[in-house]
Protein backbone atom coordinates (compact mmCIF):
# COMPACT_ATOMS: atom_id res chain seq x y z
CA UNK A 1 0.00 0.00 0.00
CA UNK A 2 1.38 3.17 -0.91
CA UNK A 3 -0.75 5.59 0.84
CA UNK A 4 -3.36 5.18 3.30
CA UNK A 5 -5.14 8.42 4.71
CA UNK A 6 -8.59 9.07 6.30
CA UNK A 7 -11.75 11.60 6.37
CA UNK A 8 -13.25 12.87 9.29
CA UNK A 9 -17.25 12.69 9.86
CA UNK A 10 -18.94 14.67 12.38
CA UNK A 11 -18.94 15.08 16.04
CA UNK A 12 -17.07 12.89 18.51
CA UNK A 13 -17.82 12.24 21.93
CA UNK A 14 -14.33 10.60 23.09
CA UNK A 15 -15.57 10.62 26.83
CA UNK A 16 -18.39 8.48 26.45
CA UNK A 17 -20.60 11.08 28.51
CA UNK A 18 -23.27 11.77 25.75
CA UNK A 19 -22.61 15.25 25.14
CA UNK A 20 -21.02 17.19 21.90
CA UNK A 21 -17.19 18.34 22.49
CA UNK A 22 -17.24 22.41 22.13
CA UNK A 23 -14.90 23.73 18.92
CA UNK A 24 -11.93 23.97 21.34
CA UNK A 25 -12.00 20.32 22.82
CA UNK A 26 -12.89 18.85 18.89
CA UNK A 27 -10.44 20.84 17.33
CA UNK A 28 -8.29 19.81 19.96
CA UNK A 29 -8.70 16.01 18.91
CA UNK A 30 -8.67 16.68 15.91
CA UNK A 31 -5.06 18.03 16.17
CA UNK A 32 -4.30 15.12 18.47
CA UNK A 33 -5.51 12.50 16.18
CA UNK A 34 -3.31 13.82 13.08
CA UNK A 35 0.02 13.84 14.86
CA UNK A 36 -0.80 10.21 15.93
CA UNK A 37 -1.62 9.18 12.83
CA UNK A 38 1.28 10.66 11.23
CA UNK A 39 3.68 9.28 14.11
CA UNK A 40 2.01 5.90 12.72
CA UNK A 41 2.97 6.70 8.74
CA UNK A 42 -0.62 7.69 7.77
CA UNK A 43 -0.10 9.41 4.63
CA UNK A 44 -3.33 11.91 4.74
CA UNK A 45 -5.46 13.80 6.61
CA UNK A 46 -9.25 14.81 5.19
CA UNK A 47 -11.67 17.19 7.25
CA UNK A 48 -15.02 17.49 6.47
CA UNK A 49 -16.58 21.29 6.23
CA UNK A 50 -19.53 21.73 9.28
CA UNK A 51 -20.03 24.91 7.99
CA UNK A 52 -23.10 26.05 11.00
CA UNK A 53 -21.55 23.74 13.46
CA UNK A 54 -18.55 26.14 15.62
CA UNK A 55 -16.67 22.36 15.71
CA UNK A 56 -15.49 22.75 12.10
CA UNK A 57 -16.80 25.70 10.84
CA UNK A 58 -13.36 26.96 9.38
CA UNK A 59 -11.10 24.01 8.46
CA UNK A 60 -7.94 26.35 7.25
CA UNK A 61 -6.43 27.19 10.90
CA UNK A 62 -6.98 23.51 11.52
CA UNK A 63 -5.46 22.41 8.76
CA UNK A 64 -2.67 24.64 8.94
CA UNK A 65 -1.83 23.74 12.52
CA UNK A 66 -1.33 20.17 11.74
CA UNK A 67 0.57 20.65 8.85
CA UNK A 68 2.61 22.78 11.54
CA UNK A 69 2.78 19.83 13.74
CA UNK A 70 3.15 16.98 11.51
CA UNK A 71 5.87 16.18 9.04
CA UNK A 72 4.99 13.50 6.58
CA UNK A 73 0.81 13.86 6.53
CA UNK A 74 -0.62 15.44 3.42
CA UNK A 75 -4.07 17.33 4.54
CA UNK A 76 -6.85 18.79 2.97
CA UNK A 77 -10.58 18.95 2.86
CA UNK A 78 -12.70 16.00 1.87
CA UNK A 79 -15.65 17.55 1.59
CA UNK A 80 -16.89 20.81 1.51
CA UNK A 81 -20.80 20.48 2.20
CA UNK A 82 -22.61 23.73 1.32
CA UNK A 83 -26.03 23.97 2.00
Amino acid sequence: MKAFGFLSFGHYDLSGSGRIPGAKENLKNALEIAVGADELGVNGAYFRVHHFAPQHSAPMPLLSAIAARTSGIEVGTGVIDIR
